[in-house]
Protein backbone atom coordinates (compact mmCIF):
# COMPACT_ATOMS: atom_id res chain seq x y z
CA UNK A 1 0.00 0.00 0.00
CA UNK A 2 1.83 3.43 -1.00
CA UNK A 3 -0.05 6.79 0.13
CA UNK A 4 1.59 10.25 -1.29
CA UNK A 5 2.85 11.89 1.84
CA UNK A 6 4.22 8.24 3.78
CA UNK A 7 6.35 7.01 1.44
CA UNK A 8 9.00 5.86 4.54
CA UNK A 9 6.36 4.95 6.68
CA UNK A 10 5.48 1.29 6.66
CA UNK A 11 1.54 1.90 6.88
CA UNK A 12 -0.63 -1.44 5.92
CA UNK A 13 -4.46 -1.71 5.64
CA UNK A 14 -6.12 -1.59 8.83
CA UNK A 15 -9.95 -2.62 7.72
CA UNK A 16 -9.72 -5.78 8.98
CA UNK A 17 -9.74 -4.15 12.69
CA UNK A 18 -12.21 -2.38 12.71
CA UNK A 19 -14.45 -5.36 13.54
CA UNK A 20 -12.11 -6.76 16.72
CA UNK A 21 -12.79 -6.37 19.75
CA UNK A 22 -11.33 -3.16 21.54
CA UNK A 23 -10.80 -1.43 17.92
CA UNK A 24 -13.03 1.30 19.28
CA UNK A 25 -12.37 1.77 22.62
CA UNK A 26 -8.86 2.96 20.97
CA UNK A 27 -10.09 4.80 17.98
CA UNK A 28 -12.91 6.41 20.33
CA UNK A 29 -11.15 6.78 23.82
CA UNK A 30 -8.80 9.23 21.71
CA UNK A 31 -11.57 11.97 21.67
CA UNK A 32 -12.06 11.79 25.55
CA UNK A 33 -8.85 12.30 26.86
CA UNK A 34 -8.41 16.03 27.32
CA UNK A 35 -9.38 15.59 30.82
CA UNK A 36 -12.40 17.75 31.02
CA UNK A 37 -15.14 15.59 32.54
CA UNK A 38 -15.69 14.80 35.80
CA UNK A 39 -16.33 10.63 34.53
CA UNK A 40 -13.88 8.87 32.70
CA UNK A 41 -14.42 6.53 30.05
CA UNK A 42 -13.92 3.24 29.95
CA UNK A 43 -13.18 0.84 27.44
CA UNK A 44 -16.26 -1.50 28.09
CA UNK A 45 -18.71 1.45 27.03
CA UNK A 46 -17.45 0.65 23.49
CA UNK A 47 -17.79 -3.22 23.79
CA UNK A 48 -15.35 -5.27 25.11
CA UNK A 49 -12.86 -4.82 27.87
CA UNK A 50 -9.65 -3.33 28.83
CA UNK A 51 -7.80 -6.31 28.10
CA UNK A 52 -9.14 -6.68 24.71
CA UNK A 53 -8.17 -2.59 24.13
CA UNK A 54 -4.29 -3.44 25.33
CA UNK A 55 -4.11 -6.23 22.90
CA UNK A 56 -5.43 -4.37 20.03
CA UNK A 57 -3.36 -1.28 20.75
CA UNK A 58 -0.16 -3.05 20.38
CA UNK A 59 -1.29 -3.77 16.82
CA UNK A 60 -3.10 -0.10 16.61
CA UNK A 61 0.11 1.93 17.72
CA UNK A 62 2.86 -0.94 16.09
CA UNK A 63 5.36 2.03 14.97
CA UNK A 64 6.70 -0.87 12.29
CA UNK A 65 2.86 -0.96 10.67
CA UNK A 66 0.60 1.38 10.60
CA UNK A 67 -2.76 1.05 10.16
CA UNK A 68 -4.59 2.37 6.92
CA UNK A 69 -8.51 2.41 7.26
CA UNK A 70 -9.85 3.78 4.02
CA UNK A 71 -13.66 5.30 4.25
CA UNK A 72 -13.54 6.03 0.33
CA UNK A 73 -16.63 7.06 -2.11
CA UNK A 74 -17.22 6.32 -5.61
CA UNK A 75 -15.93 7.92 -8.34
CA UNK A 76 -18.12 11.05 -8.94
CA UNK A 77 -19.74 10.72 -5.74
CA UNK A 78 -20.26 14.37 -4.10
CA UNK A 79 -17.84 14.78 -1.55
CA UNK A 80 -14.51 12.44 -1.47
CA UNK A 81 -13.92 9.98 0.88
CA UNK A 82 -11.30 10.11 3.73
CA UNK A 83 -7.84 7.80 4.57
CA UNK A 84 -7.23 7.72 8.34
CA UNK A 85 -3.43 6.82 9.21
CA UNK A 86 -2.22 6.22 12.56
CA UNK A 87 1.05 7.50 11.95
CA UNK A 88 2.78 5.89 14.46
CA UNK A 89 6.28 7.37 15.09
CA UNK A 90 8.52 6.64 17.62
CA UNK A 91 8.17 10.32 19.57
CA UNK A 92 5.74 11.53 17.34
CA UNK A 93 2.42 9.38 17.40
CA UNK A 94 -0.84 10.98 15.62
CA UNK A 95 -3.92 9.93 13.81
CA UNK A 96 -4.18 11.73 10.52
CA UNK A 97 -6.86 12.12 8.11
CA UNK A 98 -6.46 12.88 4.71
CA UNK A 99 -8.55 13.48 1.68
CA UNK A 100 -9.23 10.59 -0.37
CA UNK A 101 -9.01 11.47 -3.91
CA UNK A 102 -6.05 12.85 -5.66
CA UNK A 103 -5.80 15.77 -3.26
CA UNK A 104 -4.45 13.78 -0.09
CA UNK A 105 -4.30 16.89 1.95
CA UNK A 106 -5.54 16.68 5.81
CA UNK A 107 -8.59 16.97 6.82
CA UNK A 108 -9.30 19.02 9.66
CA UNK A 109 -13.01 18.34 9.89
CA UNK A 110 -16.45 17.59 8.61
CA UNK A 111 -19.72 19.31 8.77
CA UNK A 112 -22.50 16.88 9.57
CA UNK A 113 -23.65 17.13 6.33
CA UNK A 114 -20.36 15.90 4.74
CA UNK A 115 -19.85 13.46 7.01
CA UNK A 116 -23.28 11.93 6.52
CA UNK A 117 -22.67 11.84 2.58
CA UNK A 118 -18.78 10.20 3.08
CA UNK A 119 -20.11 7.65 5.87
CA UNK A 120 -23.41 6.69 3.97
CA UNK A 121 -22.90 6.44 0.19
CA UNK A 122 -23.91 3.28 -1.26
CA UNK A 123 -21.74 0.62 -2.48
CA UNK A 124 -18.49 1.92 -1.36
CA UNK A 125 -15.44 0.76 -2.73
CA UNK A 126 -13.99 -2.44 -2.25
CA UNK A 127 -10.84 -1.57 -0.43
CA UNK A 128 -13.00 0.67 2.08
CA UNK A 129 -14.83 -0.29 4.95
CA UNK A 130 -17.63 -1.29 3.89
CA UNK A 131 -20.17 -1.17 7.43
CA UNK A 132 -21.57 2.24 7.73
CA UNK A 133 -21.27 2.31 11.40
CA UNK A 134 -17.81 1.74 11.17
CA UNK A 135 -17.31 4.67 8.41
CA UNK A 136 -19.79 6.99 10.80
CA UNK A 137 -17.48 6.00 13.77
CA UNK A 138 -14.27 5.70 11.97
CA UNK A 139 -14.92 9.57 11.24
CA UNK A 140 -16.90 10.95 14.10
CA UNK A 141 -13.86 12.74 15.32
CA UNK A 142 -13.64 14.99 12.49
CA UNK A 143 -17.09 16.56 13.15
CA UNK A 144 -17.14 20.48 13.07
CA UNK A 145 -19.70 23.46 12.37
CA UNK A 146 -23.39 23.44 13.73
CA UNK A 147 -25.52 20.18 14.09
CA UNK A 148 -28.30 18.95 16.13
CA UNK A 149 -27.32 17.65 19.02
CA UNK A 150 -30.63 14.94 19.29
CA UNK A 151 -29.74 13.98 15.38
CA UNK A 152 -26.18 13.40 16.60
CA UNK A 153 -26.82 11.62 19.80
CA UNK A 154 -29.44 9.18 18.02
CA UNK A 155 -26.89 8.14 15.24
CA UNK A 156 -24.07 7.85 17.82
CA UNK A 157 -26.13 5.61 19.83
CA UNK A 158 -27.42 3.54 17.04
CA UNK A 159 -23.98 3.09 15.37
CA UNK A 160 -22.08 2.04 18.80
CA UNK A 161 -24.91 -0.60 19.18
CA UNK A 162 -24.29 -1.52 15.55
CA UNK A 163 -20.26 -2.61 16.28
CA UNK A 164 -21.34 -4.54 19.69
CA UNK A 165 -21.31 -1.64 22.68
CA UNK A 166 -23.28 -2.94 25.06
CA UNK A 167 -26.86 -1.33 25.55
CA UNK A 168 -26.41 -0.37 28.80
CA UNK A 169 -24.22 1.99 28.91
CA UNK A 170 -24.55 3.46 25.28
CA UNK A 171 -26.42 6.11 25.86
CA UNK A 172 -23.57 7.40 28.66
CA UNK A 173 -20.80 6.41 25.91
CA UNK A 174 -22.50 8.76 23.05
CA UNK A 175 -22.99 11.67 25.66
CA UNK A 176 -19.46 11.55 26.51
CA UNK A 177 -18.59 11.90 22.83
CA UNK A 178 -20.82 14.41 21.73
CA UNK A 179 -19.68 16.56 25.12
CA UNK A 180 -16.17 16.04 23.50
CA UNK A 181 -17.10 16.96 19.94
CA UNK A 182 -19.20 20.29 21.50
CA UNK A 183 -16.38 21.46 23.79
CA UNK A 184 -13.70 21.27 20.50
CA UNK A 185 -15.61 22.86 18.15
CA UNK A 186 -15.99 25.44 20.34
CA UNK A 187 -12.14 25.78 20.30
CA UNK A 188 -12.14 25.15 16.41
CA UNK A 189 -15.10 27.44 15.44
CA UNK A 190 -12.34 28.73 12.64
CA UNK A 191 -11.80 25.47 11.26
CA UNK A 192 -12.87 25.26 7.36
CA UNK A 193 -13.74 22.30 5.15
CA UNK A 194 -11.50 21.51 2.64
CA UNK A 195 -14.57 19.50 1.09
CA UNK A 196 -16.87 22.99 0.90
CA UNK A 197 -13.84 25.01 0.45
CA UNK A 198 -14.40 26.66 3.54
Amino acid sequence: MLIEGYGHGPVVAGESLVGRRGFWANHLLAMCGDGTCAERAIPEWFGGDGADADALAEVLFDPEQWPVFRVLVPDGHPVPGVVVVYRNLVDEFGVDCLLGGQDRCLVAGLSWQELIRVTDCPEPPADSVQDVSGRFLLLLPLLSGEWSDEVVRERIVAALVAVGAPEGTVGRAAGHLLGHLERRALHDAVWGSPLSGG
